[in-house]
């Protein structure tokens, strides 16, 4: 008796503790990202309390161009930035659009999406050999989509020189601005393509089907902050991830698209829904549990070692990839 009657006063302290303990106090986490559509799983993250269950407080800042959320890595104002898997490289190698000091150590923690990466042109472009002498434009010569417009137009027998590559900004400002006929072409990813395709500008190459599978946005860090902060950022990835999966399961679609209007209300509907779409294809769009693509990888790879300066033959994905948090998260 005795021994059953201290088992419930230990029993009715520790609940007592427990319901007096104060609760754990979200992280802050900075996350840097292009403004756009292709945030969906963010939103999701977001607005289903996933996030929250994670015990982070997420905050989400865009960013004008690849060269800002660099620097904003590098200086500590954010941790974690959604970027083209090709700036990851390029910073490691030497070869990225502004020089950074202290030495880059970035890498790649999990996938958002591959492929969805195209050429867009002026409706008076038949092909892409008709763009020599035209002005094309980018969000940074040396970084992001630069690299494989380039092969594209090696592909087509163009070579530097006969184009001109103007500085832009972030996909959705160069959708905008080839709207606007301020230049040729240029690359667009989805679902950024949809508007000007609709009014008559044409896909003149899709990178998947020209070049081979191609790995687009993955979530990016610095190894030393990473390492340093590891626990958030599995918790990162698992809410991410689990964002993903739900987006994939079909009943979801009309919140989907409710939440994808919410963050872009001047979406209309019906555009939202061919956003929704193109985003869960099947061969390309939404990572499928945040998983790489290594063969979109060694493409990236590829490129950069034919087109990159200074020039170096690059081999080892494992410079830009760990996918340890990834597998921590989804075991």
């Amino acid at each position: 008796m005795r021994n059953r009657l201290t088992c419930a006063l230990l029993a009715a302290c520790c609940l007592a503790l427990s319901h007096n303990a104060p609760a754990q106090a979200p992280v802050p986490l900075n996350v840097i990202t292009f403004p756009g559509g292709a945030n969906l799983p963010l939103w999701v993250a977001q607005d289903k309390g996933l996030f929250a269950r994670e015990k982070l407080a997420v905050k989400i800042s865009p960013t004008p161009n690849s060269v800002t959320f660099v620097k904003a890595l590098m200086a500590g104002e954010q941790d974690i930035a959604l970027s083209a898997f090709d700036n990851i490289v390029a910073y490691q190698e030497g070869q990225g659009e502004v020089a950074l000091d202290p030495a880059p150590d970035f890498f790649a923690f999990m996938a958002f999406s591959r492929g969805t990466v195209r050429l867009v042109a002026n409706p008076e472009i038949g092909s892409v050999a008709d763009l020599r002498g035209k002005t094309l434009g980018v969000d940074a010569v040396a970084t992001g989509y630069s690299l494989v417009l380039q092969k594209l137009l090696s592909q087509a027998g163009l070579q530097p020189g006969d184009y001109t590559l103007a500085t832009v900004g972030g996909t959705g400002v160069r959708a905008q601005q080839l709207m606007d006929n301020k230049f040729a072409a240029t690359i667009l990813t989805t679902p950024l393509e949809i508007a000007p395709e609709a009014r008559g500008y044409k896909r003149l190459a899709n990178v998947q089907d020209a070049i081979g599978p191609y790995q687009t946005i993955v979530g990016m860090a610095r190894r030393s902050w990473a390492h340093k902060n590891h626990d958030t950022v599995v918790a990162f990835t698992r809410a991410s991830v689990d964002a993903l999966d739900w987006l994939r399961q079909p009943g979801n679609r009309a919140e989907a698209v409710a939440i994808y209007r919410k963050y872009l209300p001047d979406v209309p509907a019906a555009a939202a829904e061919k956003h929704v779409d193109a985003l869960l294809g099947e061969r390309e769009g939404l990572a499928p549990g945040g998983r790489f693509d290594a063969g979109g990888v060694a493409t990236v790879m590829a490129i950069r070692s034919e087109f990159g300066k200074p020039q170096k033959t690059l081999s080892d994905q494992a410079r830009y990839v760990d996918d340890s948090f990834l597998r921590m998260a989804k075991p």
